[in-house]
């Protein structure tokens, strides 16, 4: 090849088959043929799963970190929502046992009011219901103090029960508050009967034992352990048939004259709460024969002075 000649064919070393615009349009046609093929007949269905199986593995290493990173994520806000769960449900919890706390009280509350309220048709006297605040700060004595006073109508002397029977009597009544000596007090004595043989004693308290005892009985009484004793109503302030106690134990001793006799309390002087206070039974009770003829000669002697006063007078003004 002369060497002024200027050779515009490339040398054979560089030949590449057909030319770029010739791949262009041969591999555009095979696109177009294969995509309508495949929508047509689905012939690369096969090969599609093939390549996916393939490139399966590689897929889920590429995807790890992303899904660790959501599972992660997905973690600790279930681990802050489930302890704000534990908070919501541990209040809810503790404000649920102050609520059934309060409704235990409250259903405890209402049997014995309605216990205590059983009494007033039997007893066919005024009532008041009351609450015990504290026991009184007397160590020696067996007394509480009650919210109820001389403005709510309590009086000297009335007697105070709870659901189970006799509880004491008040003793000191305030404005707002009034106290209660309890049937245990070493100063304590209520008039009762046996309800098996109809026989009349005296209750007195016993504070060391915290219960009572019946004084002064023979030491052949009929008297049994499981006796009950019920007030007498003789003595002018608690209403016959109220219970007070049950026979405990009978100590018939040799060497004296009346028999030792514990008694346990039917009401509950060491746990009461609520209580219902009653009228004295001397308000109800008819005027003593003696009392009523006194007040009839004092009526009658000062009528006969006011007439002679008059008569006096009468005569002095009369003319001679």
């Amino acid at each position: 090849m002369p060497l002024a000649t200027l050779d515009r064919s490339p040398p054979p070393f560089f030949k590449q088959g057909p030319s770029a615009f010739t791949r262009l349009l041969f591999f555009s046609a095979l696109a177009i043929f294969l995509m309508v093929a495949d929508v047509r007949w689905r012939i690369t269905q096969p090969a599609r799963a093939v390549v996916a199986t393939a490139l399966r593995p590689i897929e889920v290493i590429a995807m790890a970190p992303g899904r660790w990173w959501d599972e992660t994520s997905r973690y600790f806000a279930g681990v802050d929502q489930a302890e704000q769960a534990r908070r919501l449900a541990q209040r809810q919890v503790t404000e649920q046992a102050s609520r059934l706390m309060r409704i235990t009280q409250l259903e405890q509350e209402n049997a014995r009011l309605r216990e205590m309220l059983d009494l007033r048709p039997r007893l066919e006297v005024k009532s008041l219901s009351a609450e015990v605040l504290y026991d009184a700060p007397d160590p020696y004595t067996r007394k509480v103090v009650i919210d109820r006073g001389s403005s709510h109508g309590v009086e000297l002397g009335a007697p105070v029960v709870d659901e189970r029977g006799v509880l004491g009597q008040v003793t000191r009544v305030y404005p707002l508050t009034a106290e209660v000596t309890l049937v245990t007090d070493k100063d304590a004595a209520v008039p009762v009967v046996n309800v098996r043989t109809q026989q009349r004693g005296v209750a007195y308290g016993l504070p060391q034992a915290r219960g009572m005892e019946l004084r002064f009985m023979a030491g052949n009484a009929d008297v049994q352990t499981g006796d009950e004793l019920q007030t007498s109503g003789l003595d002018g302030v608690y209403p016959a048939g109220l219970p007070v106690a049950k026979v405990a134990q009978v100590d018939r001793r040799a060497d004296s004259a009346f028999a030792r006799i514990s008694l346990q309390p039917l009401a509950r002087p060491d746990n009461a709460r609520h209580v219902l206070l009653l009228e004295p039974t001397a308000k109800r009770l008819p005027e003593r024969p003696a009392a009523a003829a006194q007040g009839s000669a004092s009526a009658a002697e000062l009528g006969k002075g006011h007439r002679s006063g008059h008569g006096a007078k009468d005569n002095k003004g009369a003319k001679p």
